[in-house]
């Protein structure tokens, strides 16, 4: 155990959830459908009601602000999402999802659910609890 480097497995283990998700019928239904897209999509969906920016995502994800302008951009293109103005300043656009993107998203839902338990499948309450306190205090050393 000692020789493994936590990095590594980390990269390892998101390369196989990205196969998985890659893989999955609903995924090779859409496309154009990229694994940062699809969480950017189920992102905004859980979120459904409520205003959503591109700093929202720029915290959530930990991802740069050209990055995030770049992946917007190309979503709204792909006609997944909508910029908006919000009433309440004239400087913002809330990001909203398109007709298509919210069919997208009832079908990632369900991957999501399927994703969560081939991952936790043997765990322990409190072995996930544990687990999730350790993942959070290394993007905490990380984001320092």
């Amino acid at each position: 155990m000692e020789n493994r480097k936590i990095g590594k497995e980390l990269r390892s283990l998101n390369n196989l959830i990205r196969r998985y998700l890659e893989n999955h019928a609903h995924k090779k239904t859409v496309d154009n459908i990229t694994g940062t897209n699809g969480w950017i999509i189920g992102y905004l969906s859980d979120r459904a009601g409520h205003d959503v920016f591109q700093r929202d995502l720029e915290v959530e994800f930990s991802i740069t602000r050209s990055t995030a302008s770049k992946v917007i951009d190309l979503m709204v293109r792909k006609g997944l999402i909508e910029r908006q103005s919000v009433p309440y300043d004239g400087r913002l656009k809330k990001l909203v999802l398109t007709e298509k993107a919210q069919e997208i998203s009832g079908w990632m839902q369900e991957d999501g659910v399927r994703l969560e338990a081939a991952l936790l499948n043997g765990f322990t309450n409190d072995e996930l609890t544990r687990l999730l306190t350790y993942l959070e205090r290394m993007k905490n050393n990380l984001a320092d």
